[in-house]
């Protein structure tokens, strides 16, 4: 039964819900709209990197300047200047593979999405590519460390590169998962020491809190410790895309337990939240 003649069995007849045909029901919906349609989204993914743009000049300047906290180790204010990106929703926005999980009522997997990276799909996230150009003229090298997996990396070159996007190749600045045995984790801090022992780090950019820190899988009370540990990273070293679609933001609420029923996960979900009481 269409929309419009369902309508109209309702107003009529009074037929039952369970009669018409309703769009399934995914928890990516609202999220995947926003990236993919909104304003809000393009503006605030703009104004996050024209403030790292605005931050490059006294980043440069003060040597005992880091965005590698943990991974910089001994005298690195002599090391040249280097900058690391994530790429998927930070670099290339992925909302067509969001939209087609949504609309199939299905999930994230490696066999669809090899596929669509391989297929070149993804587009510019709005300020990333003015940003990374502006920090090459400045001498800074671009590292682009991803969770895509290895077999994956040519294809995220050539997606890359198909907008301008500046990669070095005087030596591998694509970093996937995998691609050496100590980066097989998803946890980056291997990556970013990888970086760090050559480069003065000076700024990170994500949309992941495990972007920037390993604890990224901790429950929602260490997650939030640990944001509030590193303060004052966030807008001058850190930077920080919004990404309401997936990440770890949701799995911590149920424990990161993905084997758990799609009901038991919601309903944990459902829990997590601080709800109002009306009196």
């Amino acid at each position: 039964m269409n929309t419009k003649l369902c309508a109209t069995a309702l107003l009529v007849v009074g037929v039952g819900l369970a009669a018409c045909d309703t769009p399934p029901q995914n928890d990516g919906l609202n999220g995947t709209l926003w990236l993919q349609s909104s304003v809000e989204n393009k503006a605030n993914a703009l104004a996050t990197y024209r403030l790292g743009t605005m931050m490059l000049d006294a980043a440069l300047a003060d040597k005992s300047w880091t965005a590698a906290p943990n991974e910089q180790k001994g005298d690195f204010s002599g090391k040249p200047p280097a900058i690391i990106l994530d790429v998927d929703e930070t670099v290339l926005d992925n909302s067509v593979y969001q939209s087609w999980v949504v609309t199939k009522n299905t999930h994230y997997s490696s066999k669809t999405w090899g596929p669509f990276v391989n297929d070149i799909r993804s587009r510019p996230i709005p300020g990333s590519l003015d940003f990374i150009k502006t920090a090459v003229a400045k001498g800074i090298k671009i590292f682009y460390v991803t969770n895509r997996k290895a077999p994956l990396e040519a294809a995220t070159r050539k997606n890359l590169a198909v907008f301008g996007y500046p990669i070095d190749t005087s030596e591998d600045t694509v970093l996937t998962k995998g691609e050496k045995k100590a980066w097989k984790s998803s946890k980056k801090s291997p990556r970013r020491a990888h970086v760090a022992k050559n480069y003065r780090v000076l700024m990170v950019f994500g949309d992941n809190f495990g972007d920037f820190v390993d604890g990224y899988k901790g429950s929602l009370a260490e997650r939030h410790a640990l944001y509030q540990k590193h303060d004052a990273m966030w807008g001058t070293k850190w930077f920080m895309l919004a990404n309401p679609s997936y990440g770890s933001w949701e799995s911590s609420a149920f424990g990161n337990a993905w084997g758990k029923p799609l009901a038991v996960r919601r309903q944990m979900k459902l829990d997590a939240l601080d709800a109002w009481k009306p009196k």
